[in-house]
């Protein structure tokens, strides 16, 4: 990947406390310590980022054969429900209701995924096309996002495309105008989410889960990362 786009990272503190075997992560690029200033958009067109694109080039190659294979990024368009159902069976998460699949895609504020692709290098358009990586956001649309259902085929692990992804997605998100990032972890994963700058705990800040049970008598503390910029 280009160092040009490439998230900003910055040190982090761990200081998380056993629980549930799940992290909930937080990425901000607030100070809570510091007083809210009121600044006016601005107008320069020379302080203002550039869109990113819909879709990135993450990798190209020359196949044997003369075909070349891309792995694509995106941040747009549709995501075929029956594609992601086979890739949330390659990564062995159980099936979920496709109607609720495909709505938590259609209310999502951002849906980003990785695609292999294989095309002639002779022919416009593509001859093969495999989702191959997902992840989404919710969000107020204004200060907060939450990341959910980071995944990548199995046959595609290893290669540093899961951080791709999420660097490339909290890219997104920034250029949105989000500017605080919360996700959910499973432990064997959170060194990865804290290698991309996540924390867990900022000034002792706790996430909370609740969800029913028999004797309605739960409240789960999530641990919370947090980062500052």
């Amino acid at each position: 990947m280009d160092p040009s786009s490439r998230v900003e990272l910055l040190p982090y503190l761990w200081d998380a406390q056993a629980g549930y075997g799940w992290l909930l992560l937080c990425r901000s690029f607030l100070k809570s310590n510091s007083s809210p200033v009121m600044e006016s958009p601005s107008t320069s067109a020379e302080e203002e980022e550039e869109p990113m694109p819909d879709e990135i080039v993450l990798v190209e190659k020359k196949l044997p054969d003369g075909m070349i294979e891309q792995i694509v990024f995106s941040s747009g368009g549709d995501v075929d429900i029956y594609d992601l159902q086979a890739l949330c069976d390659q990564v062995g998460w159980p099936r979920r209701p496709l109607t609720k699949v495909a709505a938590a895609l259609k209310n999502s504020f951002m849906v980003a995924a990785l695609h292999l692709i294989r095309k002639s290098p002779d022919t416009e358009g593509y001859d093969q096309k495999v989702l191959i990586g997902l992840a989404r956001a919710t969000s107020d649309h204004a200060f907060n996002a939450t990341i959910w259902d980071v995944l990548v085929d199995p046959n595609y692990q290893g290669q540093g495309l899961g951080k791709a992804l999420v660097e490339q997605l909290i890219r997104a998100l920034l250029q949105r105008d989000i500017g605080n990032i919360t996700l959910f972890a499973d432990n064997q994963v959170v060194d990865f989410y804290k290698n991309l700058g996540f924390e867990a705990d900022p000034d002792g800040i706790k996430g909370m889960f609740w969800y029913p049970r028999k004797e309605r008598k739960m409240t789960n503390f999530w641990t919370f990362l947090h980062v500052y910029r």
